[in-house]
């Protein structure tokens, strides 16, 4: 995936395959929104812009990792579901894969999950702070953050049941687009 370009990933997300799929998208989110932080504190000054852009440039790298590492688990997944299943030893083996493929596929959403957190974090912090002529970057990156944990949420639903509970994190991404936007108005 880190070679692809945007239209490459894009044409393959659209593919008939189940693979890069929505969790690929939510870990893509995440790295969108860590670089639209990043980018605000390069304009803006000072020692908690320089903190962002450090921990930003990071969370970029792990989400754009754990949009990869959710392609591959999806595709074990696939591979599990495509095993032999005319007896029984077959049938418990395929049931097996299956299960520990499904397992190993919510691991990238919760980590997604928990990257959002600390980009909230980061933008609630860089708001106050940030260069008021890149100001909207900062409800760019907050609104790509609650897509990204709203999509792992769901990813984690089908295969596990209940997800953690982030609907606080849904709502500080809406407050932070929510501020943005007051400060804009005319």
């Amino acid at each position: 995936m880190y070679d692809w370009t945007v239209d490459e990933f894009l044409t393959r997300l659209a593919s008939r395959t189940p693979a890069p799929g929505g969790g690929a998208a939510a870990g893509t989110q995440a790295a969108m929104g860590a670089a639209l932080l990043a980018m605000v504190a390069r304009y803006s000054d000072g020692e908690v812009a320089g903190r962002v852009v450090t921990a930003a440039d990071e969370l970029r790298e792990t989400g754009l990792r754990l949009a990869a590492a959710d392609a591959a688990a999806f595709e074990a997944v696939g591979t599990a579901y495509k095993l032999p299943k005319t007896t029984d030893d077959e049938r418990q083996a395929r049931t097996a894969a299956i299960s520990s493929a499904l397992a190993g596929a919510v691991e990238p959403p919760l980590a997604v999950i928990a990257a959002a957190r600390q980009l909230i974090d980061l933008a609630e912090q860089l708001l106050p702070v940030s260069n008021k002529n890149v100001i909207t970057d900062i409800a760019a990156a907050a609104e790509s953050i609650r897509a990204a944990a709203a999509i792992s949420r769901v990813n984690v639903e089908i295969n596990r049941g209940p997800a953690a509970d982030i609907d606080d994190l849904l709502v500080r991404a809406e407050d932070l687009t929510t501020a943005v936007r007051r400060e804009i108005a005319p």
